[in-house]
């Protein structure tokens, strides 16, 4: 599943691109057999199309396919091996722990001179001196040299390792900015000294910050609802999400929130990202999918709505509450248990709903409100004045009268504003259900 931390850098990617005049490279690094398969790619390039990332779009190119570069991984690490900047190696973990008495001591350099013509590859690494890092968004970082082992860049079938593999894919597609997440900046000091080994100069490197959790702990898969294809079942819209995930370690510097992607691409600078952890705050993501609900269209809200409304409901008369529903949910998903009484033979039985509603003076209620909706004109006002009527002859105000009223009709404690349900409900099938209610509560 395609991750909302990977979403988020995906985007600073493609508005940096957008901005730029530049293009956006999607590289699927398939070199991992057993983290490759045709549905997860399938799902990656569904998910980044959901947000806005596609190739129809010009900024686009790709997908590339790190395995079809395999040549060129194995041709670059034969240069380096030929121009000495890396060696062969024969050591096994258990030998490096035996010379070094640890388990957690870096590589000790033993293969470096021995004239090796077989093995694995290492490239040689500095032994004096510092890797500097200029990263736009984590400033200057320096790695000294002597903290580096000769790290493994191919293994002893020649096949590539990651390290390897990820820059000659950066130099042969031309990649001039890497935007990434902070957790790769260790790998950096690594891939810049490739980059320079093989005679081209570094890209522009900038780290993003992590993603965290309430517990300001990194979000995980394991642990926290990270799928962005969750999101998009769960009925958020692409436009909201895209909006709160660029707000995730950048502003545009005032104090919108809600903007469209085509204000916020103007104003985006990677020099800008706060380099401080960011928090998902999933109830503020609720709030920005609300705001972004209520703007849309009626005719476009109906026709979001679809995915989640069955095929067997009559859409006209979805259409009379879909105004009142577009106000009152955060996700589309919701749609279904605000209409779904309208389209059901009797209304979905909530237990926790009836026993909180269907109390106190709940059959003198019922029955008082059915009494009137034998004559009662079928219009909001009317219908609410009727139920006003039978709740003053109890002692209560409107709000407590509704209750049972709107359970015995919907089925559930909230939901759509009750005399315009009971409206489009109609009479019949309204006084059906005060009745099977109050069968009920006298069963």
């Amino acid at each position: 599943m395609f991750h909302v931390g990977g979403a988020r850098s995906a985007l600073f990617n493609w508005a940096l691109a957008e901005r730029a005049g530049g293009r956006f490279v999607l590289r699927i690094e398939d070199t991992d057999a057993a983290r490759n398969r045709p549905e997860w790619t399938e799902g990656i390039i569904s998910a980044l199309a959901w947000i806005g990332i596609n190739d129809g779009a010009p900024a686009f190119e790709g997908p590339y396919f790190q395995s079809s570069y395999e040549k060129q991984h194995r041709e670059a690490a034969a240069r380096l091996l030929a121009e000495g900047r890396a060696y062969y190696c024969t050591c096994t973990r258990d030998e490096v722990k035996a010379r070094t008495g640890s388990e957690h001591q870096g590589y000790d350099g033993f293969c470096r001179d021995r004239g090796l013509s077989e093995g694995a590859v290492r490239f040689r690494t500095p032994d004096e001196g510092v890797t500097v890092i200029s990263d736009l968004v984590r400033g200057t970082v320096e790695f000294p040299n002597n903290a580096m082992e000769d790290f493994v860049i191919a293994r002893g079938d020649g096949s590539p390792l990651f390290v390897l593999a990820n820059v000659v894919d950066d130099v042969e597609m031309r990649i001039s900015h890497v935007v990434r997440a902070e957790e790769h900046l260790s790998n950096t000091p690594k891939q810049q000294l490739l980059w320079e080994a093989l005679g081209v100069a570094p890209p522009t490197w900038a780290h993003v910050p992590v993603i965290v959790n309430e517990k300001r702990q990194k979000l995980s898969k394991r642990r926290d609802k990270v799928a962005l294809e969750s999101y998009r079942e769960e009925g958020y819209l692409a436009e909201a999400m895209v909006n709160y995930l660029m707000l995730l370690g950048w502003g545009p510097g005032d104090d919108r929130e809600i903007m469209p992607w085509s204000e916020m691409v103007p104003l985006f600078r990677l020099e800008d990202v706060n380099p401080s952890p960011a928090f998902f705050d999933e109830k503020k993501l609720r709030a920005f999918n609300g705001e972004y609900i209520r703007a849309l269209p009626l005719a476009e809200f109906v026709t979001r709505c679809e995915p989640w409304l069955d095929p067997s409901w009559d859409r006209e008369t979805f259409a009379k509450v879909a105004e009142l529903a577009q106000t009152r949910i955060a996700v589309l998903s919701e749609i279904t248990a605000n209409v779904d009484f309208l389209f059901l033979d009797e209304p979905v039985f909530d237990q926790a709903s009836w026993d909180k509603a269907m109390k106190n003076s709940a059959v003198e209620i019922l029955t008082g409100y059915l009494d009137r909706m034998e004559t009662v004109d079928m219009d909001p006002e009317s219908l609410k004045t009727a139920l006003e009527e039978v709740g003053l002859e109890q002692g209560l105000k409107l709000g407590k009268a509704q209750a049972p009223v709107r359970v015995a009709v919907t089925g559930r404690t909230v939901g759509l504003p009750l005399f315009e349900s009971i409206e489009v409900l109609g009479r019949e099938r309204s006084i059906e259900r005060l009745r099977a209610a109050l069968a009920r509560l006298k069963a």
